[in-house]
Order: structure tokens, then C-alpha cells, then sequence
């Protein structure tokens, strides 16, 4: 119940973010107002080890180039006298954090020995297909059939760290229900973690969707059945 309360907190963003960006009244939807900089966003609370917090591209702004920015901080939000312009290289810089811009490319780091997961055929978007498995109960219902672009307006774009038995932490992303494997290893987990979303360049506004962990509850489970067996979901209030 501890962490399902932190959790709660965690899911939205803190009143220290940068000065291009404006929150919702529930912070939970960061916009950036103008420019394609000075869009960065934290998350409101240090993570769990294994929790996913998790954003969804909700507007796109054409003519910049460049996407999404998301990873992992040391540095407490509330600490920063200034909050740097941009994720990379700005944050990087003062050590301690650990981001990458949402790509094409698969960010993805390997062990002395451990064999690359091999390029993907066709498509430069085949890396980021859905493929269900342990994450794919991120996803709205709507789009856990079609295939959708990283970058792309309802993606669904999530950090967390995973301890490892030497005491240090692999950081992963996930975009679109599918982990994409380290991005980076040996993170301390002596220190507080906070999520760092930069919303950067052609990304204009993001959401924050709140991951339910632990059991659900009866009413939960109850209403869920119904809603399956309702082909028009207004049939009910």
C-alpha cells in the first residue's frame, strides 16, 4: 500500500519544470508553450525500483526537429536553482543523470560477451512494434492492435530502473508496451531516482498515465467484465 501511495504521487509532474512549460491543474499534462526548448519535466516523486513512469504523446508540433526526450536523475527537482534548457546535453552535464531522446534508433547497451539485438528488417519503425508481453498492460485498449511510431501522437513512452544483484540499477525504456532492453547500466540506487521527461522539439504536450500496481480491487475486476460485454461503452453510466 506504501508504494501504490508513492506511486499516485509520483504520477504527475512538480511545480519545477522549465520556463517554456505549462501544467494542467492537475499537473499531469505538460505543454510547451513556444520555442522547441526549455520543456524540461520531472516526475513529482523518486520511483520504486520497477516502476514504470509512464507519459503519453499527446500533441505534435510540426517544423522542429527532434522528439520526445525521456530517462533517469540523481538530482532532486526541488534542489535545482535553475532548471537546465535541455535534457542533453544540459542535465547530463551535472552528472548523475542518464537521458535519451526517443528515436528511430533503439538505445539499447550490451555486456562484454552478450550478443546485439539483431537491426530490424523493413521499416526503421519495426524495432518499436508491439509485442505483448509484460508491459502491454500500459496500453490504452483502443491501440493495443495497431502499430504505433515511437514519436507518434498516443505513443506511450515509459522509464524505470531495474536493481541488479551487485547493487546498482539498469535503467529501461518502454515505448509502447515493449521494453527496449538497458539503456544504461550501473546507475547508484543509494540515491533517490526521479523520471526526467524533456518535452523537446516536435513533441508539444505530454500526459502522464497512472500505472495501477498491486491487485485490483472487486469493483475494479467487476467493472471491468462489464464493460467487455458492452458494445457501446455510454450504454451505462
Amino acid at each position: 500500500s506504501a508504494m501504490a501511495a508513492g506511486c499516485r504521487l509520483a504520477a504527475r509532474f512538480p511545480r519545477v519544470h522549465g520556463t517554456n512549460v505549462r501544467l494542467d491543474a492537475s499537473r499531469t499534462r505538460a505543454t510547451r508553450v513556444e520555442s522547441f526548448a526549455n520543456g524540461l519535466c520531472f516526475s513529482q516523486e523518486p520511483l520504486a525500483p520497477g516502476q514504470v513512469f509512464l507519459v503519453e504523446i499527446e500533441e505534435k508540433e510540426l517544423g522542429w526537429c527532434g522528439h520526445l526526450r525521456v530517462g533517469l536523475t540523481a538530482h532532486d527537482p526541488q534542489s535545482l536553482e535553475v532548471v537546465p534548457e535541455y535534457s542533453l546535453p544540459d542535465l547530463v552535464n551535472m552528472g548523475d543523470t542518464w537521458v535519451f531522446a526517443i528515436t528511430r534508433s533503439h538505445n539499447r547497451v550490451t555486456e562484454d560477451g552478450e550478443e546485439a539485438r539483431p537491426r530490424a528488417q523493413g521499416s526503421p519503425w519495426e524495432p518499436f512494434l508491439l509485442r505483448p508481453g509484460r508491459y502491454s498492460h500500459i496500453l490504452d485498449d483502443l491501440y493495443k492492435m495497431n502499430v504505433l511510431p515511437a514519436t507518434a501522437r498516443r505513443s506511450r513512452i515509459g522509464v524505470l530502473y531495474a536493481p541488479q544483484p551487485d547493487g546498482t540499477a539498469d535503467m529501461h525504456i518502454i515505448i509502447n508496451g515493449e521494453d527496449m532492453g538497458p539503456s544504461a547500466r550501473r546507475l547508484p540506487t543509494t540515491r533517490p531516482l526521479y523520471a526526467v521527461v524533456d518535452v523537446f522539439a516536435s513533441t508539444k504536450s505530454v500526459r502522464v498515465i497512472p500505472v495501477e500496481y498491486g491487485f485490483p480491487s472487486l469493483q475494479t475486476l467487476c467493472r471491468l467484465v462489464i464493460q467487455k460485454h458492452i458494445v457501446h461503452r455510454l450504454a451505462i453510466d
